[in-house]
């Protein structure tokens, strides 16, 4: 993991789309992790630290790890893109294109590979795109909260934590950790009946 952390951060063509001043992400936590969790890209806070899921979202994402039971070092949290796509302004994210996640996929295969996570966490339909494939028809709607796969990998798809910071409602907090239930169930982890309720009303 190393060695590719070290490709990564000097390849040529990723450092081409670094912003002036900032970091390209690669990844962290356990190569030994059981859950690999995997974004879009990084935002604005994420490429000042070099480091992903730092943001707003990435706190959420933290608070959720922690309450499966378990912290960032004990899983591995990466993107599909290791730079954050271009806007014309310093504010504000895009989804990368079709040629941006192709060139960026195998560096996120080589890291699943490195890892051979137990489970992958998909987060939002950037990730999902990428790892199965374009699919204007697909809604993660649809989809979300459901068992796929990826190279024998089981994969579950739910909301990017940025999404939840948009609801107010609990429902959708509901529906993605009711994946974060199926996910502990899948790689064995203990859970309470207090763990079982959260954000169910109950």
């Amino acid at each position: 993991m190393a060695w590719l952390r070290e490709r990564v951060l000097a390849d040529p063509v990723c450092n081409a789309h670094l912003r002036p001043g900032q970091k390209l992400v690669f990844g962290v936590g356990t190569p030994a992790a059981e859950i690999f969790f995997c974004g879009e890209g990084p935002g604005a806070d994420e490429e000042q630290q070099g480091e992903p899921f730092v943001g707003p979202a990435g706190q959420l994402l933290t608070k959720i790890i922690l309450a499966m039971g378990l912290t960032r070092e004990k899983v591995y949290i990466g993107n599909v893109m290791k730079w954050r796509p271009e806007m014309p302004t310093e504010w504000g994210n895009r989804e990368p294109t079709p040629e941006e996640i192709a060139f960026s996929l195998p560096f996120l295969r080589a890291q699943l590979a490195i890892v051979q996570p137990k489970v992958i966490v998909a987060l939002g339909n950037t990730a999902v795109n990428a790892l199965l494939g374009p699919d204007p028809d697909r809604k993660m709607k649809d989809i979300r909260g459901r068992w796929h796969a990826f190279e024998g990998v089981p994969m579950m798809f739910t909301y990017h934590p940025s999404y939840l910071l948009r609801q107010t409602a609990n429902s959708a907090k509901r529906q993605v950790w009711e994946a974060m239930l199926e996910v502990m169930q899948r790689v064995g982890l203990p859970i309470s009946e207090k763990q079982r309720a959260f954000f169910s009303g109950k």
